[in-house]
């Protein structure tokens, strides 16, 4: 292997030996857990391994106490999958968990949590970002999963988050409360993109604001290993510190990851701190299957049957792997456009990656993949090979996406006109050079660059990069999803129905168009059409509880409460964090209450709505929801409060404009409450309806004839 690390500086020489794990040293084992997952960063961002980029003190500080696996890899270069590797010591073949969207990890599974609370620890997860939302089946195990990082999103097309500070705080917090063992689970998002790194990061990597992120967690990081050592509890605390997948920024052609699996996405850092254990370095093959049954080794747990990976204590013991093939997958091309699957493997320094158009590369040699030697390579023995350990890792009942739909689903949309009488088309088994992601990368990269023109402000490019990105794979759902999105975020409901159409005719039944659609219906008010569309999202694929919560939406505007209540519980059931599932029954009660004035169901409207607020301090619906409760009360100052909590977040927010300027003037606020109504107009005079542009005028010259 080309050495690329520089560890040199930290870690006595003799500690250095490839493969050698060094005697243990004087010292009790570890007490608890700390695992640190790092979204999206890249082997060559911790200095300790590379000194190039970025400087990462903290991490290396780590590193030098640290067994560091310099040849550890994901088996997917995607955050869901890879974190259900993580805590399963399983691979995708085995639980079948292989994209962000349309799966969820099955209860059936053994977690590290879930073992180490039988064996009497405190348990808590703090991540950073939606893809590791409670929904996805990643909380099992927990005494808390907080994943309270909000609803909103400033930034369409990516995922709402919440920066590493946010993350760390509650985790100090929680560990600073438990009197005996625990296990934590730390996730940092940021390193994803958008790269938007907070001062002074952002000033000291002007031209690198990746790193800068990096740099950010890493201070983050330091907080945290303070407030352990601190208290003592460094020293007593096993510390497992990884990547769940890299970033390739734009080598080999690729932005960003989930595309190729290269190593510039799915070679990760690896660091694990044993307390009592003398740190070294190791050159030898790692993955992420294997965290688990190292936590265990270190801890002196029996490792549970079942586990994929192996204990990297007894690998670096042994200087070899008992299973030397490591398994690697990249399918969310496949699963979303229906282009060709990406699977392969490692084993020693040969890395197969299996298109239809093979690569084979020396990692001994050409850690870079640099060079493909497929052509002088002996590919049948390397086909062989894997689909024999394919065979040994797959479950044959993994929980994945349904192929087909079930009879009665179909029924449904074939009534509602987006399934053709026959059954759906089953994907296909046989591949070619067409359909290779090598040969499909200038679509992918395409409809990247459309975003970007999006979020540049040049909504005609966008839409014409996606519309010929349609063209040329009309099975690129992401691509439908998006152009919906930009329709919708315009205020044009009707052209995001239209585009979400044109993808069920060409993919009918598809599940996340479908979804989408009823979606837009029923945020748009047209509820007739949302609720049997979103009845069948949900007898489908029933553990997404964004379908359940729209299509309570859509009963609430049909005017049937007891529906909505149902789907807004359903949906709490699968994901009980969900803030904007409270403001929804929140929105309920309230509507309960101001037509019967019943005193019940004003104390669960309250309820609701400030729970919301708990989860997410900014949800302004719900500020506006707890004022309008407060209002008819005669609790005016209470409301007035909310209402201008609700514009501090969303100072155009209509309700809150109007609202506030009404109960104001009723409390002889008159200038204020002129500015209000005048602000009101000034945004929304040309879109409102004849009788409210006569209600504010009257608004108006109230207010002015009360100054």
């Amino acid at each position: 292997m080309r050495r690329r690390a520089c560890l040199f500086f930290l870690l006595a020489a003799s500690a250095l030996a490839a493969g050698s794990s060094g005697p243990v040293s004087s010292g009790a084992g570890p007490t608890h857990v700390l695992l640190v997952t790092i979204d999206t960063l890249r082997y060559d961002r911790i200095s300790a391994l590379d000194p190039r980029h970025v400087r990462t003190p903290n991490i290396d500080a780590l590193a030098a106490r640290s067994l560091v696996f310099r040849r550890a890899f994901a088996h997917n270069p995607v955050t869901l999958p890879s974190h259900a590797n993580i805590l399963t010591g399983a691979t995708p073949l085995l639980h079948g968990v292989s994209d962000n969207t349309g799966f969820k990890l099955d209860r059936k599974f053994l977690t590290i949590p879930e073992y180490l609370h039988l064996h009497g620890y405190r348990t808590a997860a703090f991540v950073g970002a939606f893809p590791l939302d409670s929904r996805f089946g990643l909380d099992q195990g927990f005494d808390l999963y907080d994943d309270y990082y909000g609803t909103r999103n400033e930034r369409e097309f990516f995922f709402v988050e919440r920066p590493a500070a946010r993350v760390v705080a509650p985790a100090k917090a929680w560990i600073g409360k438990q009197k005996g063992k625990w296990f934590a689970w730390v996730h940092l998002f940021d390193p994803h993109q958008p790269y938007l790194p907070p001062s002074p990061y952002k000033e000291r990597y002007p031209d690198d604001p990746y790193s800068g992120e990096v740099a950010y967690v890493d201070a983050q990081l330091g907080v945290l290993f303070d407030h352990l050592r601190d208290r003592g509890l460094l020293e007593r605390t096993l510390v497992v510190l990884t990547a769940d997948h890299g970033e390739a920024l734009g080598e080999k052609g690729e932005e960003t990851h989930s595309y190729f699996a290269y190593n510039n996405t799915i070679h990760v850092p690896l660091l694990i701190h044993v307390p009592g254990r003398r740190p070294a370095v190791s050159d030898l093959n790692a993955c992420h299957a294997d965290i688990f049954p190292t936590v265990c080794a270190a801890l002196g747990l029996p490792v549970p049957a079942g586990l994929q990976g192996e204990s990297l204590l007894g690998v670096l013991a042994g200087g070899r792997r008992q299973a030397p093939g490591i398994y690697f997958e990249s399918l969310t091309a496949h699963l979303n456009r229906g282009w060709a699957p990406l699977r392969g493997m490692i084993s020693g320094s040969t890395k197969f990656i299996d298109l239809p158009l093979k690569e084979v590369y020396d990692l001994e040699k050409d850690y870079a993949e640099e060079l493909n030697l497929a052509a002088s390579s002996r590919i049948g023995p390397l086909q062989d090979s894997l689909n024999r350990l394919v065979r040994k890792l797959k479950n044959p009942q993994a929980p994945g996406r349904a192929a087909r739909l079930d009879p009665e689903v179909q029924k449904r949309l074939r009534s509602l006109g987006y399934i053709s009488e026959s059954r759906p088309q089953e994907r296909r088994k046989t591949y070619t050079e067409k359909d290779d992601l090598k040969t499909l990368l200038p679509l992918q990269n395409k409809m990247l660059a459309s975003v970007g023109r999006y979020q540049a402000g040049d909504a005609p490019g966008a839409e014409k990069g996606l519309r010929e990105v349609i063209a040329a794979s009309p099975g690129f759902i992401l691509a439908y999803n998006h152009l919906a999105t930009m329709f919708k975020e315009a205020g044009q409901p009707a052209r995001a129905v239209a585009i979400l159409e044109q993808g069920l005719q060409r993919n009918p039944g598809d599940i996340r168009l479908l979804s989408r659609l009823g979606i837009i219906l029923a945020d748009s008010g047209e509820w007739r059409r949302a609720v049997p569309i979103l009845e069948s999202c949900v007898r489908q694929e029933d553990f997404d509880p964004e379908n359940f919560n729209f299509l309570g939406i859509a009963h609430y505007q049909g005017g049937d409460m007891a529906k909505a209540l149902q789907n807004y519980a359903r949906a709490l059931e699968l994901d009980h964090n969900y803030a904007s599932v409270h403001n929804n029954i929140g929105s309920v009660h309230l509507r309960l209450f101001l037509g019967n004035n019943d005193r019940q169901a004003f104390a669960l409207a309250e309820r609701h709505f400030k729970q919301a607020l708990e989860i997410d301090p900014r949800l302004f619906a719900a500020c506006n929801g707890l004022a309008a409760a407060y209002k008819k009360v005669g609790r005016n100052p209470e409301a007035i409060r909310y209402w201008r909590q609700a514009l501090a977040i969303k100072p155009d927010y209509d309700l809150a404009l109007v609202n506030l300027g009404i109960t104001l003037l009723e409390e002889g606020s008159a200038a204020e409450a002129l500015r209000l109504f005048l602000r009101y107009r000034e945004l929304f005079a040309p879109r409102l309806p004849t009788g409210e542009r006569q209600r504010i005028e009257r608004l108006i010259a109230e207010a002015r004839a009360k100054q």
